[in-house]
């Protein structure tokens, strides 16, 4: 088994939302929404990897878990290795805080892979990095764009929570409200649903 690597990357994992969170001084509000969706997707990857192990195929489990390698959410299987390259290594920046690289390197491997069954992660840590960098409005965008093409993704209310965070640094009250209640009425029962009643309960 390789449970050495799974802790370490659940390690890396720690310090990147450790450090997300010393980056976002100006709002701890949303600051601890971002660090919570992160979070979420890792206990995503132990789910997953623990329905791998099940699996009882060493092969088939080497293979996914290599693929999951060093990603903070659960990965998609892609066959094609130079693809998983490419968002591995965009990802990798996300990690090491480098938000301004992270999102073109994102934007890059979304443009050049539009298909991908990663292209969905791809844009949504693309917005991630872009609110992170504090560049709302074009978070904004891409999170729009990605909840309208993938609204049945994973990190589709968890992309309108950094939506309703971005709009709140924009001073766009009314805005950010509608998007949690969008929340709650498209996501309703997930944790994202959750965090956006208690967001509204705040205002």
């Amino acid at each position: 088994m390789t449970q050495p690597a799974w802790a370490q990357e659940d390690e890396q994992a720690r310090r990147a939302i450790l450090e997300l969170r010393s980056q976002l001084k100006q709002s701890d509000m949303v600051r601890n929404d971002l660090a919570q969706q992160v979070q979420k997707l890792q206990n995503e990857l132990r789910q997953i990897r623990g329905q791998i192990e099940s699996l009882g195929n060493a092969g088939q489990s080497q293979a996914l878990a290599s693929r999951a390698n060093d990603d903070i959410g659960p990965s998609a299987q892609v066959g094609d290795p130079t693809e998983q390259r490419a968002y591995d290594a965009a990802l990798d920046l996300f990690r090491q805080g480098n938000y301004a690289g992270a999102s073109q390197a994102l934007a890059n491997f979304s443009s050049a892979y539009p298909s991908s069954p990663l292209t969905p992660s791809a844009m949504f840590y693309e917005g991630s990095s872009r609110y992170a960098n504090r560049d709302f409005k074009n978070s904004i965008k891409v999170l729009n764009e990605m909840v309208h093409a993938y609204p049945k993704d994973g990190k589709a209310g968890d992309a309108l929570l950094v939506i309703a965070g971005s709009q709140l640094e924009l001073n766009n009250i009314d805005g950010s409200k509608a998007t949690l209640q969008r929340t709650i009425k498209e996501y309703p029962g997930t944790p994202a649903a959750d965090t956006a009643k208690e967001r509204l309960s705040m205002y």
